[in-house]
């Protein structure tokens, strides 16, 4: 069984409008949003083998943050344009680079790709995806190329939101 977390980045700030796009940095906000995900992952036991990010800054701040919390060597968080510019097919494409030992993979990016990507898995589909959300998708296959036609079982739809107590 492989399993995938699709996680959107933290919330970010549109404070300067001279900024590029991808230089956009996370907010305060953003990063204290992120922790209620993380709590929850940390109270699942979650573990991640690879992750992989979108190279924008608001990313892979977010991917850095869930690997320290993961315990996932920051340093090892390989970069992948095509999770900034693509598509959701650019999310698909990850899969076929992976080694067979990795059985838990983490792919960190923006939305619309990443909502696109999440519902051609999820039975229920979302509208978005909100920042620092994650969904997690178990495939029963051994073999990451495989993972899109596998039987699949949808493990969870997290986002702060849901822990919040306003």
């Amino acid at each position: 069984m492989k399993t995938l977390y699709l996680l959107r980045h933290a919330k970010s700030s549109w404070q300067n409008p001279d900024l590029d796009d991808f230089d956009r940095p996370l907010l305060e906000k953003g990063l204290k949003r992120s922790k209620l995900v993380i709590d929850y992952l940390l109270d699942h036991e979650i573990k991640v083998d690879w992750i992989i990010s979108s190279p924008a800054v608001r990313a892979l701040a977010t991917a850095e943050i869930f690997a320290r919390a993961l315990n996932y060597p920051v340093a090892a968080i390989l970069k992948e344009r095509k999770l900034y510019f693509g598509d959701s097919d650019s999310f698909l494409e990850q899969f076929f680079d992976v080694p067979k030992k990795v059985n838990s993979m983490m792919l960190v990016g923006h939305n619309p790709a990443i909502t696109t990507f999440a519902n051609q898995f999820l039975d229920n589909k979302i509208d978005y995806l909100p920042t620092s959300g994650i969904v997690s998708i178990s495939f029963l296959t051994d073999n990451w190329g495989k993972a899109g036609i596998a039987k699949r079982k949808v493990n969870f739809v997290v986002y702060p939101r849901m822990f919040r107590k306003d």
